[in-house]
């Protein structure tokens, strides 16, 4: 699946990781991207660099609403890019790791899920096209200083494999990102800036994860040391189809 030609939505496209794949994605021959924000103004100088290849939408992941209207806005997408989340540093004792949980799991979780089921139909009429999810190398590994937005993306992951189910049945490709320590505004936050890679890395193999169709991406130097390890796992039992039980 080629993004040339394509119509794009990436949620979080303002900065970070979400930024540089929309930059990515226009260097790779998109015509349109959405810039899906909670603030559109932020986009406003990717608007400037790059004209109305770049469209400012409104869109709050914890706000269902905003959702749904950008489903009826962008009713012309061929791929959703769901990357944008937050991330608290809690531990499972911590005594705001309830709050943390809850606050992490609206986002990360409902949050994602209420764009698979809004954009869903959309990509539905539109040819199939792809939904990709932003994970990350925590949702196969629960890391203790981060129990909290561990325990979101590996809820994240596993509604990532539902959906590749149930979305094949209408041709949407599904794909899920594993990245370990990137160089963002929320991985100086956590601590990673020493060890953190570009946001280019995951750019780059994302647009390869859809031209090659797989499922599971692991983009940087630390994500692929858990592929290597989960790889066998993933194949024999995440990635087949299989009947319930």
């Amino acid at each position: 699946m080629k993004v040339t030609n394509k119509t794009i939505l990436v949620t979080g496209a303002n900065r970070g990781i979400g930024k540089t794949i929309l930059e990515s994605l226009l260097t790779h021959g998109a015509t349109k991207v959405y810039a899906a924000v909670r603030d559109v103004s932020t986009v406003l100088p990717l608007v400037e660099a790059y004209g109305d290849k770049v469209v400012p939408l409104a869109i709050d992941l914890s706000q269902p609403e905003t959702i749904t209207a950008a489903a009826q806005t962008a009713h012309d997408v061929d791929i959703v890019i769901n990357n944008a989340g937050v991330l608290k540093t809690a531990g499972a004792l911590d005594a705001h790791a309830i709050e943390s949980l809850e606050f992490e799991f609206d986002v990360n979780v409902f949050g994602f899920l209420r764009v698979a089921q809004a954009f869903a139909p959309v990509l539905k009429a539109n040819g199939g096209g792809a939904l990709v999810q932003l994970n990350s190398v925590v949702s196969i590994k629960n890391f203790a200083n981060f129990a909290t937005y561990s325990a979101s993306k590996a809820a994240s992951y596993s509604l990532t494999q539902a959906l590749r189910d149930s979305l094949s049945e209408q041709g949407t490709h599904v794909l899920s990102v594993h990245p370990g320590p990137i160089a963002t505004d929320m991985g100086d936050a956590a601590g990673l800036t020493e060890i953190a890679e570009p946001p280019s890395v995951v750019s780059a193999a994302l647009i390869e994860g859809l031209e090659n169709e797989t499922f599971h991406v692991f983009p940087d130097t630390m994500a692929k040391q858990f592929e290597g390890a989960y790889k066998g796992f993933a194949e024999a039992i995440v990635e087949p189809q299989m009947a319930e039980a």
